[in-house]
């Protein structure tokens, strides 16, 4: 198996998610124990949301690849970015690393490919559900990518900074994003979210809401980690 490389600490609470995700992925092996060697580079949040803020992209290119250069100095073969927002800047990332990068948003759009979905809501920091790269990906498959209204997205980065980013998870929040879900349903007429942020799969568990598949962006990158890493693609 090949070693696995993980970006981890944007933030800190899904890259504990990627590890057990990855680990129970190998679980189905028949209880071998045989799991893959997994390197995890927990890099500053704080540092990487300044550049981003400051849309700094060049320092925030420079700050990640000295990371996955040194997952690879420790004997990474390929890596991940454990979180949606760095692949702003992944076309970059992926160009000028020198190891393979394994892309969550292609992961996805393939996921809905299979699925046959065709008009997908998405979820995400304020960076992601402004940014193009989740539509520009998708709308080369033929997927359409519907961002939330205007304060709907701003409510959502809030609570996502300021709960659940810090490990807390409330129930009137998740109430919350399950309304935002529903009237995307009943007002842009969506066949699925995607959760578009690693942590959203903590507060929010369901495959199913208001009659619409959840897409957990994790559990879809960590199955296409791990067929890359038993060499399967």
């Amino acid at each position: 198996m090949k070693k696995i490389g993980i970006i981890g600490g944007l933030g800190p609470e899904a890259t504990i998610d990627y590890y057990r995700e990855l680990i129970n992925a190998f679980k189905m092996n028949g209880g071998d124990l045989n799991y893959p060697e997994i390197i995890i580079f927990s890099v500053n949040m704080s540092e990487f949301l300044t550049f981003m803020k400051a849309k700094e992209y060049d320092q925030a290119i420079a700050y990640l690849l000295e990371k996955i250069k040194s997952l690879q100095l420790a004997g990474a073969e390929f890596a991940a970015l454990s979180a949606n927002t760095p692949h702003l800047l992944f076309d970059r990332l992926k160009e000028e690393a020198e190891i393979p990068l394994i892309s969550i948003v292609e992961a996805t759009r393939d996921e809905c490919l299979k699925r046959g979905l065709k008009r997908t809501g998405l979820f995400g920091t304020g960076f992601t559900m402004e940014a193009s790269f989740y539509p520009e990906v998708f709308q080369k498959q033929g997927i359409e990518v519907v961002m939330p209204e205007k304060t709907d997205k701003e409510l959502i980065d809030y609570k996502l900074f300021s709960e659940i980013e810090l490990g807390i998870f409330k129930d009137e929040t998740r109430q919350l994003l399950i309304d935002i879900i529903c009237k995307m349903v009943r007002e842009q007429h969506i066949d699925s979210l995607i959760l578009g942020c690693t942590e959203f799969p903590l507060i929010l568990n369901q495959e199913m809401v208001g009659g619409i598949p959840v897409l957990n962006t994790t559990r879809i990158h960590v199955e296409t980690i791990a067929k890359f890493c038993r060499g399967n693609c």
